[in-house]
């Protein structure tokens, strides 16, 4: 909670401050609108190398590259390219960011509360990142390496380009080939114990795991029929392995897993806008993707050999047609409709010491048919109040085919109602009310192959229905000191088909346990951001970036009848990011603190609870810590170095098991693994041309 506090005493200190633009660009009318523009000029100081940096240098604005669903409404993250969400998922933003030179940017939008012919995404606050349009090739190269704390070396490079000739034709390409670490699998110690707190098993673990990307991604744009075409394909192999060896020290022996994971992702999408006439746009989106996950698990220890396979191959083709209608300055209307299909081909198959294990929906045959269609009105009766209200209409068909046959309809209304106010150029109120309707996670429909070494047969289940919330979210942005920002926000979810762990009952009773629909709850939530420029504390040139999320949640636990947390929610997630600019040294550095892993990305140093039949599984992750430096000698070279982990951090999992469904059955045992990771180099050197 004390970040909370650090940015409600920002925003308290804030408004006693004179009246000064928020940013560098805008002028009252801009600022009031709810649009910051920072010019390229802004970022100057850090000289940044790739869009990516400039982006998460914007005062009061946190880097969101998106979730995991299927369809395009809501899947994108919270940063447009040339104000255009990206025709990408396993293309990931930040990815794309870091192929757009810093010098290709012309500057960075935040738009808050919305703009004239964007497309907000179902946003309250989203960056717009916009390309100069001068003619050229622009190119890097980049190599890596990560010197890791047990010996290992692990490389990478990435070569890219970009291609704008006049007339407005462009075009892109990139190829990454290297390995990464598995940062949550290191060495430490494994200790099982009984009730009486008597050890069963203590052990030393030796685990390590490491991924390769082998990635080739284009695009190409150009004017086509009075309008713009942009074409974008990716082709991804992700090749993953893990190795886990437990020496017992008691009772002696040895328990070993080996992890393979084959994946393949490709992709192809598409955008065509077109100016139908001065106040009508047209938008029209196709996009197909292809995945195909090959895993593979290994667990033996004394007289048990377990053998898990699984073998996932999705598709997805979605269309995707939008219309914007500018009535007037004050008004304007947009409709539209999104089509899909999906479709999961899905065995596995379990084995323990040569004999085969039945798994619930082991082999499984799902198909989905989803469309939406959609209305939205925009309406600025003044220059600083923004009103969006809009209407979406879901219906789909999903039908099983194999060990679970079924086929089922659903329909969902989802009006959403947001609110802007800008009570001056430097203080924001925004509100929003909205029906939010959970996707089916194809993942749910399949057992995991987590079987193999835990034992627990945690089966799939096709037979869902999406989690669906009421959500009311009100937040307050303070800026100050010209690039200073404090954001608070709050959010209220009432839930119902809350999916989390539920019960099957076969005809002895509960047998496993799967996703299921467990009824109504809560979820609450409290964010708090804070950008902060150091010059007043006599740290020239230097930023403090920080966010908090708290979340707390309520639900009604199918075996027990008595109120718990949903299974797989963080409940407290933060990150601290000091950076200072040394023009004179051509240097800038800085400290990273997280609470997760070492993808800038994530959240770092969580803990979530995973509420089974006969288990809870709780997870840990201490606190990351990166001291970072970077050294420019030239504007088209630079020298990147990062001590990560400083403080070698831990990954902990606690498993109390219990002897049959927990609800009426005793623990039998706990069993705590604590791994640690060390410090580790990473370093990396660019060159653009």
């Amino acid at each position: 909670m004390s970040m909370l506090m650090i940015a409600a005493a920002a925003a308290a200190l804030a408004a006693g401050e004179p009246s000064v633009p928020a940013s560098p660009a805008p002028g009252r009318a801009a600022a009031e609108s709810g649009v910051l523009a920072y010019p390229a000029s802004f970022f100057a100081e850090a000289s940044p190398s790739t869009a990516y940096d400039m982006v998460i240098r914007v005062p009061g604005f946190s880097f969101d590259k998106g979730t995991v669903v299927r369809g395009l409404a809501g899947s994108g993250g919270n940063v447009l390219i040339d104000g255009e969400p990206a025709v990408a998922k396993n293309d990931a933003l930040d990815e794309i960011l870091k192929r757009i030179p810093a010098s290709a940017v012309a500057h960075v939008d935040l738009i808050r509360g919305g703009a004239p012919g964007i497309d907000m995404q179902g946003r309250t606050v989203i960056a717009n990142v916009v390309r100069k349009s001068t003619a050229g090739f622009r190119g890097a190269t980049t190599l890596g390496a990560y010197l890791l704390y047990d010996g290992r070396t692990l490389g990478s490079a990435r070569v890219e380009g970009q291609w704008r000739w006049a007339g407005g034709r462009a075009a892109e390409a990139a190829f990454v080939l290297g390995y990464g670490p598995d940062d949550q699998l290191g060495d430490g110690r494994r200790i099982r114990r009984a009730p009486d707190g008597s050890v069963l098993i203590l052990s030393d673990v030796d685990a390590d795991g490491k991924g390769l990307r082998i990635w080739n991604t284009g695009a190409f744009e150009t004017p086509l029929a009075g309008g713009k075409l942009r074409l974008n394909a990716a082709y991804m192999l992700n090749p993953y392995s893990a190795e886990i060896t437990d020496r017992l020290r008691f009772p002696g022996g040895r328990e070993y897993q080996y992890d393979t994971q084959d994946r393949l992702q490709a992709e192809v999408g598409g955008r065509y806008t077109r100016a139908l006439t001065p106040r009508l746009a047209l938008e029209a989106v196709a996009f197909q993707q292809w995945n195909n996950n090959d895993t593979k698990s290994r667990f033996e220890a004394a007289n048990l050999v377990r053998k898990f396979e699984g073998d996932r191959k999705t598709t997805e083709s979605v269309g995707r047609t939008h219309l914007r209608f500018s009535q007037s300055a004050t008004l304007a209307w947009e409709v539209g409709g999104e089509g899909a299909y999906n479709k999961l081909d899905n065995t596995t198959t379990l084995f323990q010491n040569g004999v085969k294990v039945r798994l619930p929906a082991a082999s499984v045959l799902v198909t989905e048919k989803r469309g939406e269609v959609f209305a939205t009105a925009t309406w600025r009766p003044t220059a600083q109040l923004s009103v969006e209200a809009g209407l979406r209409q879901e219906g789909s068909t999903i039908t099983s085919e194999g060990d679970l046959v079924l086929e089922k309809s659903l329909s969902f209304t989802k009006p959403r109602l947001a609110v802007t106010w800008s009570v001056s150029p430097t203080t924001q109120l925004r509100f929003r009310f909205e029906r939010e309707v959970g996707q089916l996670n194809f993942d749910d429909f399949v057992a995991p192959s987590s079987v193999a070494n835990t034992g627990t047969v945690i089966a799939g289940n096709p037979d869902l229905s999406p989690q669906q919330a009421w959500v009311t979210e009100a937040a307050v942005e303070q800026r100050f000191w010209k690039s200073g920002a404090a954001v608070l926000t709050l959010r209220h979810y009432a839930l119902t088909d809350v999916i989390d762990r539920a019960p099957i009952f076969g005809p002895g009773g509960s047998v496993a346990d799967a996703p299921g629909n467990i009824g109504e709850g809560t979820k609450d939530e409290i964010q708090a951001s804070l950008s902060v420029p150091l010059e007043r504390f006599h740290i020239p040139a230097a930023q403090l970036k920080a966010q908090a999320v708290w979340r707390r949640s309520e639900v009604t636990d199918p075996l027990t009848l008595k109120p718990r947390e949903i299974s797989g929610l963080r409940h407290m997630e933060w990150d601290l990011h000091f950076s200072q600019d040394l023009p004179r040294l051509k240097s800038n550095w800085g400290i990273d603190v997280n609470k997760g892993g070492s993808n800038a990305n994530d959240a770092y140093g969580w803990r979530d609870r995973a509420y089974r039949l006969s288990e809870i599984e709780t997870r840990k992750l201490d606190t990351w810590v990166t001291l970072f430096g970077e050294y420019k000698p030239r504007p088209d070279l630079s020298l990147r170095v990062e001590l990560m982990n400083l403080t070698e951090r831990s990954a902990e999992r606690i498993r109390e098991v219990y002897a049959g469904p927990r609800d009426r059955s005793a623990l039998a045992y706990t069993d705590v693994r604590d791994l640690r990771w060390g410090r580790t180099w990473n370093i990396r050197l660019r060159k653009s041309f």
